[in-house]
């Protein structure tokens, strides 16, 4: 039987802008109340927004309401924020390390159970219990809660039996920002290490950007960001990006496609430019390519075209076969003509 894959996409419904405490969403089987406590900085917001005290303890509380004939389990997951390489700041499950920088994760602080089943038409609460860092800390730590409806076992056979198989599940995500006081904290951003690599099975050069400090780079862009040979200035590749953001503590790779373009081996330099809303940085960083390296990623990349003879190589090649045609046809004509003179003397 032709087995199809059916891609449900991961849905992340942070709730930092919203202003209702409830919310709902056709494609889930439950509906997400933030229970705000007294301690909430900004009580408008409907993600836990805290204000903490140095070793303290305390319960938090999301209401889960279940409106359908039949029980849902959810599986609640918690991690700190991490930003992707399109400059989109991550509150879930994600494949990278934390940056060396974060002195606290969230999944350290904030606990709660596996599973949580709410029975058809009623409703569940599942708590956390926040263990505050018993040290005074600086900014903010920030993360979510991941809700994550677990695939029931009739679902799965009736799945099976129809050749389909799911690759996504959607969750839904509330936020989570803890912070001692309400002082700001100074921005900076940092250029780790430029590299090529690729995204999506196509060239790039990966510049790893972080954020040491334990605050957001709001209205993040990046201004310019441009590959030259070392010690020239014309330039090979270049890009910029606007409308992202900068969790705190994290770092990203932020690519410059190479837009099919084959790697080169050689010394690079990266010229780069970036602003938030509030500080600006410019940085350049050298880089090489190894032949090795390079021959890998072209290889893979399936953005380059099949590659074309080398047309000094066809001439080449042109000229001696042609050269070697008129050869050949002096040589037979000669052996005619001798064979000629030879039937002429008998």
């Amino acid at each position: 039987m032709k087995k199809y894959s059916l891609f449900l996409s991961l849905l992340m419904l942070v709730m930092i802008s919203l202003s209702p405490a409830t919310s709902f969403a056709s494609e889930f089987n439950f509906a997400v109340t933030t229970e705000i406590p007294d301690n909430q900085i900004d009580k408008s917001k409907t993600y836990f927004n805290l204000l903490v005290n140095p070793g303290e303890k305390q319960t938090l509380s999301i209401k889960l309401r279940n409106d359908t004939d039949k029980e849902v389990v959810i599986e609640p997951q918690i991690h700190s924020a991490t930003t992707n390489m399109n400059g989109v700041v991550e509150y879930g499950k994600t494949d990278s390390n934390p940056d060396k920088s974060l002195k606290y994760n969230l999944a350290d602080i904030l606990t709660t159970n596996k599973e949580v089943t709410i029975p058809a038409k009623s409703e569940k609460k599942l708590e956390m219990k926040l263990n505050a860092p018993t040290d005074e800390f600086e900014g903010l730590i920030a993360g979510g809660i991941t809700l994550i409806e677990k695939q029931s076992e009739a679902d799965k056979k009736s799945l099976k039996s129809e050749g389909l198989s799911i690759e996504n599940k959607y969750a839904y995500v509330v936020g989570v920002t803890l912070q001692q006081n309400k002082a700001e904290v100074n921005q900076d951003l940092k250029l780790n290490s430029v590299k090529a690599g690729q995204v999506n099975a196509r060239n790039a050069i990966l510049a790893e950007l972080q954020n040491p400090t334990p605050t957001y780079l709001n209205q993040f862009e990046i201004v310019e960001a441009k590959v030259t040979k070392k010690g020239q200035v014309k330039t090979l590749f270049e890009t910029d990006k606007q409308h992202m953001q900068v969790a705190p503590n994290t770092n990203f790779k932020f690519p410059i496609p190479l837009e099919g373009a084959s790697l080169e081996p050689g010394k690079y330099t990266l010229h780069l430019k970036a602003k938030s809303s509030k500080e600006a940085w410019e940085f350049s960083g050298d880089f090489e390519i190894k032949a090795n390296e390079a021959k890998a990623f072209n290889e893979k990349d399936v953005s380059i075209p099949e590659k074309e003879m080398n047309y000094l190589l066809v001439i080449i090649i042109g000229i001696v076969l042609l050269v070697l045609a008129l050869f050949i046809i002096i040589l037979l004509k000669r052996k005619k003509d001798d064979k000629n003179k030879g039937s002429d003397s008998e």
